[in-house]
């Protein structure tokens, strides 16, 4: 699975740096990200979205689980996102699609209750898979809503004709990466403002892989979600494709074309990584997922992770990244955590 997703990003990110000079322009933008992420200020990086951002909701063909019926709303707004480097802003201004921000909502409608925004990982955005991954039919069975996020690049957010999902995300350089991640969060605070608006008290962000990279991102600069659980997140995204191939070649040339090592690399992303940051998350409050055999995400980034909020829960289980052997544990352990903290 590492070879096929690892060549799927390096033919994105070689589209992307076939410009002449562009190689040399994108390492120059990337240097405005570096003091910002050593200063560990998310209020300079993550900033807050306008108040009553305007939100379309529509009704979805309701889905039926035995005897239960799932009720499904769309959300759609514009982006309120501004890029934070300004050589990032003519691209995001010609990118239509990706400025349309989009949810599907489980909603039961009839009260504000405790909210799971579930976040996909990379070319996974379809809400159907996550739902099977996490069991979250059970989840809403049980009394409470769930949001599916749609990451930047990914479903109706992803610009025409381009030849997978999520191409977008690293088709357009690092600079870009850097950016709609930060877009992602905004969005996604947009969306907490929503709920907050509708009565909703707790709300709690998990997701896999790309998807739990950016709940635990989220959960470290923003103090209103109450739980937080990272399922596989790659803490490290450099190391990653460092260690995928053929990424790996693909990135240590331009390293090398640059003349910067592998700590400078990691300062110019950190910018959104979550260990760049001081979160307001008790420790308590997360569940670490991470799988022993996994090649994509290896353990040492859960670990980290982990580092990240001491007195966090870790659960391994004996699988892959794709290939969780054991599931119904942690799917167990994740309810018993959801449960403790949407009920205080």
């Amino acid at each position: 699975m590492r070879v096929p997703l690892a060549t799927a990003v390096a033919t994105a990110m070689t589209t992307s740096l076939l410009e002449p000079g562009r190689v040399a322009r994108e390492f120059e933008a990337l240097r405005f990200y570096e003091p910002l992420a050593r200063a560990g200020d998310a209020s300079r990086v993550f900033m807050l979205p306008p108040k009553d951002v305007p939100i379309a909701e529509g009704e979805l063909v309701s889905l039926w689980v035995d005897d239960i019926e799932i009720k499904r709303r769309e959300l759609r707004f514009t982006s309120p996102f501004t890029p934070l480097n300004p050589a990032a802003a003519p691209l995001f201004a010609r990118l239509k699609r990706n400025g349309i921000a989009h949810a599907e909502h489980w909603c039961h409608g009839d009260r504000p209750r405790p909210t799971l925004m579930a976040l996909h990982g990379f070319a996974a955005d379809m809400p159907w898979l996550n739902d099977r991954a996490l069991d979250l039919r059970s989840l809403y069975r049980a009394g409470h809503d769930v949001m599916f996020f749609t990451f930047p690049h990914h479903g109706p957010r992803a610009e025409s004709l381009l030849p997978f999902r999520g191409h977008g995300l690293f088709g357009n350089g690092l600079l870009h990466f850097n950016e709609v991640t930060l877009q992602a969060v905004q969005d996604l605070r947009v969306l907490i403002d929503h709920l907050r608006s509708r009565g909703v008290e707790r709300i709690g962000a998990t997701g896999i892989s790309l998807g739990g990279y950016t709940a635990a991102l989220l959960a470290s600069v923003d103090d209103r979600l109450d739980y937080c659980i990272p399922i596989v997140p790659g803490v490290s995204p450099i190391d990653a494709f460092l260690d995928w191939q053929p990424t790996g070649m693909l990135l240590s040339r331009l390293m090398r074309s640059q003349n910067i090592d592998l700590a400078g690399m990691r300062g110019l992303v950190a910018v959104h990584n979550p260990l760049s940051y001081e979160s307001p998350m008790a420790g308590e409050r997360v569940l670490i997922i991470g799988g022993v055999g996994d090649l994509v995400t290896r353990a040492h980034h859960v670990e980290l992770l982990h580092r990240h909020w001491p007195g966090s829960a870790m659960h391994w289980f004996a699988g892959t990244h794709l290939m969780h052997l054991g599931r119904e544990d942690y799917l167990k352990r994740m309810r018993a955590h959801i449960e403790r903290w949407s009920a205080l």
